[in-house]
């Protein structure tokens, strides 16, 4: 079985809007409360994060999620990768580094962006990541389980403690993801020109911040039970699927239940929006769990 749980359902603003006065913004129901775009899969004994955005310590809190297996990145925007820092707390709590899967040219964005994280001689209680470089093949997500234990040093950092008892020190390992027996299957999508990742886990698809999904990947998601799209307004837009887009996209795929992410402030409020939409295509809010589960 697989579960998908939406961590933030908003786009790279969130909704409400800083200073934002609109009937949505205004609204009190929770489900019009969005933080920035995220969904969490538990898959197998696997918790697996599919971005980490600015607003990732505040769902970690939020949702009590204790441990991360893996984060996969769709790409390199700020609004999917901006919380990345906070996974020191994992690396504190777990003893062990967050294994991070992405794509050779969000690696390099994160090398620029988290330039002390990569250093040769970090500063101490930078986090500590191994990257796991990932295309369109699918690939293998495992359990931290047998992975090496961090151990803290004051003022120093992290160490990994070896059998005859000395410290190693720890490393942001690059190494390409591995292939056999995989798990995930990267979908591949474009965010107006540039190339971005979806992904599929059992029966379940995740596709955010595209405008574009290309014939030769349909064939990946035939047979889902779920399906997410992401949808910023009712008129085209160069990067991201307009609402009659995310529509027409979601027959030609044919899931038995559709859902929409990303959402804007110019949607209505989420009781109205329902109101709007077939009853197999729902958009999604911020805490909604779903299953593959028959």
């Amino acid at each position: 079985m697989t579960e998908l749980t939406f961590l933030g359902t908003g786009t790279s603003q969130g909704v409400p809007i800083i200073a934002c006065q609109c009937p949505v913004c205004r609204s009190q129901d929770s489900r019009d409360k969005r933080y920035r775009a995220s969904a969490l899969f538990r898959h197998n004994g696997l918790s697996i994060l599919v971005d980490a955005g600015p607003d990732f310590r505040s769902q970690m809190l939020a949702h009590d999620i204790r441990h991360l297996d893996a984060i996969l990145l769709t790409h390199a925007h700020k609004d999917h990768t901006g919380g990345l820092d906070d996974v020191r707390s994992f690396n504190y709590i777990d003893r062990k580094a967050v294994e991070i899967y992405c794509e050779p040219r969000v690696l390099k964005s994160l090398q620029n962006d988290y330039a002390y994280a990569f250093a040769e001689h970090k500063y101490p209680g930078a986090p500590e990541w191994h990257v796991q470089l990932i295309d369109e093949r699918p690939f293998r997500v495992d359990s931290l389980q047998n992975t090496g234990d961090l151990e803290w040093v004051h003022d120093v950092g992290y160490f990994y403690r070896q059998p005859d008892g000395s410290l190693r020190p720890s490393d942001n390992a690059v190494k390409e993801a591995g292939h056999d027996r995989p798990n995930v299957i990267p979908i591949r999508g474009f965010h107006d020109q540039l190339p971005v990742l979806g992904f599929r886990v059992g029966n379940i698809a995740y596709l955010t911040d595209m405008s574009r999904l290309p014939e030769s990947e349909l064939p990946k998601l035939e047979g889902l039970e779920h399906l997410t799209l992401n949808t910023v307004g009712y008129h085209p837009h160069h990067s991201h699927f307009s609402l009659e887009e995310a529509i027409g996209l979601a027959r030609r795929i044919g899931a038995r239940h559709t859902w929409l992410t990303h959402l804007s402030h110019a949607f209505p409020t989420y009781s109205r929006f329902c109101e709007e939409l077939p009853d197999d295509i729902r958009p999604a809010y911020d805490g909604l769990t779903i299953s593959d589960e028959l």
